[in-house]
């Protein structure tokens, strides 16, 4: 054993940096949503993409007491729910597929929402830049 390395006091488990995380596994017709364990009989919900869905599923988070979410999408999919959850106070962090995808050690049965509710409870993701306000919308009217 190595006598410069000094022992962690937490035993060597990593802590959680967001325990009220929640994530999307954004769809084209179907987003997966996972919240803990902990906080629901059934934590891992799909829902539509629909506007009605999307606000069942932001009620479900806020019923679970979601404070953040991370989603991961590969297409423009993700803007309905990144804005409907923004509007209502949440901290969206918005991944980029491929950064999920590179963290090691991800287990075969566990879904993708639940692997980045996982990641993110430990701060493990960085959020993609996503401008706010008139910056955003000037770059909608641009584009």
């Amino acid at each position: 054993m190595n006598p410069k390395r000094s022992k962690s006091k937490n035993g060597g488990k990593m802590q959680m940096v967001h325990p009220d995380a929640a994530a999307i596994d954004v769809g084209a017709t179907m987003h997966m949503a996972a919240v803990r364990a902990d906080r629901a009989p059934e934590p891992v919900r799909s829902f539509g993409t629909f506007t009605a869905d999307l606000h069942r599923l932001v009620d479900w988070f806020t019923e679970c007491g979601v404070e953040t979410v991370v989603m991961e999408s590969t297409s423009v999919y993700w803007i309905p729910i990144f804005e409907l959850l923004d509007a209502r106070g949440f901290n969206v962090f918005l991944v980029n597929a491929r950064d999920a995808k590179h963290v090691p050690g991800r287990k075969t049965d566990v879904s993708d929402a639940q692997w980045l509710q996982r990641l993110h409870s430990f701060g493990l993701l960085r959020a993609s830049f996503r401008p706010k306000g008139q910056i955003a919308r000037a770059m909608a009217d641009f584009g």
